[in-house]
């Protein structure tokens, strides 16, 4: 197997590249919250893993009702939302455990 890297050099040290990364990831979010609808950050707390060291957990609850489309909106209940855990080890980010309908449905996806 022939394994190729590249580099690319940044202007940036790879500690202000973690903290600009948070600070984009919290704005999406925020820009993406209005009127109750958006991302509501459930969980955040600093989390340490054996295989990764120090990092972070967030687990987020993402609405997504006026994301939908009218009729599917006719179909879906009012409280429609995604939840989502992160475990951040920079530059590792594990995410999983979805679940699209409260109390009923749930689709768990490791990444």
């Amino acid at each position: 197997m022939l394994l190729k890297e590249y580099r690319i050099c940044m202007p940036l040290t790879v500690e202000e590249y973690r903290i600009g990364q948070l600070y984009m990831i919290s704005k999406h979010s925020h820009e993406q919250s209005e009127r109750g609808e958006g991302v509501e950050v459930v969980q955040n707390e600093p989390y340490e893993d054996p295989n990764y060291g120090p990092g972070q957990f967030t687990e987020k609850r993402i609405y997504l009702n006026n994301k939908l489309p009218s009729w599917a909106r006719a179909v879906v209940p009012k409280i429609f939302y995604v939840t989502e855990k992160a475990w951040n080890y920079y530059p590792y980010t594990i995410t999983g455990n979805y679940s699209y309908l409260p109390a009923s449905t749930q689709c768990h996806l490791i990444g």
